[in-house]
């Protein structure tokens, strides 16, 4: 399965870390374009100067370890296409030109589902999509959501129980299922 991430999926670092996690384990193919990795990284600015390099050296970081993750943008392809919100039409554009099954995103409105479906694309939430990962792939998951959890409490220096950690980064499905 080919999934592209949208910029509000990558933005969050327990969420990304976890999505990116099972990609390198190889249960997905996670694909993204330069444009979504700006909006991410321009996005951390409001957090100060220091949280917007180190977005920039983990976008850097991403397109070393997933070299065949990077989809070149299709001004061609984003004139045909339209969408509720006209700023996410380069994301459609990229899930087409990378064969993507889905989009991996919180934005709901803006993709709707009846016009992905019309290009053969899926609308997930990344919640649905790990759930759905842990569901056939539990051990894999789990290993990688166990790496992502005890690098969060080494940076936080102090534990942070792991269903809080999950519904901190929205994942509440994915927390009940590993917390059974």
């Amino acid at each position: 399965m080919k999934a592209v991430l949208d910029a509000c999926v990558i933005y969050p670092t327990v969420l990304r870390e976890i999505l990116l996690g099972v990609a390198a384990k190889g249960l997905y193919e996670a694909l993204w374009s330069d444009r979504i990795l700006r909006e991410w990284t321009r996005a951390t600015a409001k957090l100060g100067p220091a949280a917007q390099a180190q977005a920039e050296t983990d976008a850097i970081l991403m397109r070393a370890t997933f070299p065949k993750g990077q989809v070149r943008e299709q001004p061609g392809l984003e004139a045909r296409l339209l969408l509720p919100d006209p700023d996410d039409v380069h994301v459609l554009a990229v899930a087409i030109a990378g064969h993507a099954d889905c989009i991996v995103t919180f934005n709901a409105q803006d993709f709707p589902r009846h016009i992905l479906a019309e290009e053969g694309i899926e609308r997930r939430d990344p919640d649905g999509l790990l759930w759905q990962l842990w569901s056939f792939h539990p051990e894999v998951v789990a290993e990688v959501v166990a790496q992502v959890h005890a690098t969060a409490e080494a940076m936080h220096g102090a534990p942070i129980p792991l269903k809080s950690l999950l519904k901190r980064a929205q994942l509440p499905r994915l927390a009940k299922a590993m917390m059974t």
